[in-house]
């Protein structure tokens, strides 16, 4: 059921103390030790989600462990049965009977008095609604892709900058231990001079076709899962498997390829630092699944060129020796290359992005480390396309000498749902 009705205008004076007490600890122990006294008493921050589906399912977890100083008060998605499937995870059975429920996402933003938002739908849908999140002063934690296009994560790039938030990106293996202390050992030379990194081939997105159109089922707002793509004919394959659609994803690549990069941007130290060129190198039957070399300004080459190999990593090969990172774990030849990591095994993304809530620091996969490695994909996607190499002007954000390939760089967006002006 949706709840359209008006609700009562923000507790001010709640918001007012939180937002204090965050500015106080990142003034120092002194300015903090103020509020020690009434911290047990501070409530805690009320928290909104948009998108209920299998990735929330995580997200929600991560944020009853929690509980403590977060709650998830609202939710929103535009298949209303998904928020039912959400609220039977038994991690949500201490909160979900009072969750209010929205179909549309935009009733949420207007109508909840929270101080924080979780996206998690698919990623057409993303950065216009993290936009509108950010100008109504909240901070956000953005699945990952973080954008469906350049320009739409440079245009939250410059929200988070204007309206002074907290974004932190869900790749989450930047907050897991063993994946800091690999990343850790190749940035600070471990390997060498790494040349060559190996990452798996991962596809990239196919258009529509050949899918007759169903009947749309109860519940739901077809028109809003289209969002700023061309409103299609409903199919329960598009609804389901969106992740296979050029209307709502870049595929794969853009998907695990985000983890993939991400840990190779971060075991490389290239926070800010993006690729020079794409070259399409293996040929195939279909575009999307076209082999691609990325040459960085260093004379490093990301060779994305075969099926096998690390989902969620790359293996780096340096003068040393080579290195494995993957998801949870590493693997070095010489295997004595690195010792055996003994830390804990806690991933904290969740409780990472909290706590920069609070202090007001860059969290670990900040707006723009995010908006870069999607940037990477998104080129991959490009080249692909073409068939042609791809030369990038990093500080412009633009495809130098190529007409054809810089029109692809932009989504033909529908106007309802147009990005905010920042």
């Amino acid at each position: 059921m949706t709840h359209n009705v008006p609700h009562a205008a923000p507790h001010t004076s709640r918001r007012m103390t939180i937002k204090a007490m965050g500015a106080a600890i990142a003034a120092g122990p002194l300015a903090a030790g103020i509020f020690a006294a009434g911290d047990a008493a501070r409530p805690p921050s009320r928290v909104g989600l948009i998108g209920a589906g299998t990735r929330a399912k995580w997200l929600t977890r991560a944020l009853a462990r929690e509980a403590h100083r977060a709650q998830l008060v609202a939710v929103s998605d535009c298949f209303l049965p998904q928020i039912d499937v959400l609220a039977a995870e038994p991690s949500n059975s201490p909160t979900a009977k009072s969750w209010r429920r929205y179909q549309n996402y935009e009733d949420l933003l207007q109508q909840e008095d929270i101080d924080a938002l979780m996206i998690a739908t698919p990623d057409h849908v993303r950065v216009r609604a993290a936009i509108m999140a950010c100008a109504r002063g909240l901070d956000v934690y953005a699945e990952k892709p973080l954008s469906f296009s350049i320009p739409e994560g440079r245009a939250l790039v410059n929200a988070v900058k204007k309206y002074q938030r907290v974004l932190q990106v869900g790749t989450q293996q930047r907050s897991t231990p063993v994946n800091q202390y690999a990343c850790e050992f190749v940035r600070k030379g471990g390997l060498g001079k790494v040349n060559t990194i190996l990452v798996k081939k991962m596809t990239s997105s196919r258009p529509v076709s050949d899918l007759p159109p169903q009947a749309v089922p109860d519940g739901m707002d077809w028109n809003r899962f289209c969002d700023q793509a061309r409103l299609l004919d409903y199919h329960e394959d598009l609804h389901r498997r969106w992740r296979r659609y050029a209307p709502f994803t870049g595929g794969s690549i853009c998907d695990r390829g985000a983890h993939a990069l991400d840990m190779v941007h971060l075991a490389m130290g290239w926070d800010r630092v993006a690729p020079v060129r794409i070259e399409p190198t293996t040929e195939s039957a279909q575009v999307h699944d076209r082999g691609v070399r990325i040459h960085y300004p260093d004379g490093t080459v990301i060779r994305l060129e075969s099926t096998s190999g690390p989902a969620f990593g790359g293996i780096f090969i340096g003068e040393r020796g080579k290195m494995e990172i993957n998801r949870g774990r590493f693997a070095s030849n010489p295997r004595n290359l690195l010792a055996p990591f003994t830390g804990s095994e806690t991933e904290s993304h969740v409780a990472n992005w909290l706590d920069c809530i609070a202090s007001r620091e860059a969290p670990n996969a900040s707006v723009e480390v995010g908006h870069l490695v999607t940037s990477v994909a998104h080129l991959i996607n490009v080249c692909r396309i073409t068939g042609r190499t791809i030369h990038w002007d990093a500080e412009q954000e633009q495809i130098v000498n190529d007409v054809q390939a810089s029109r692809l760089l932009n989504k033909q967006r529908r106007p309802e749902f147009a990005l905010p002006q920042v």
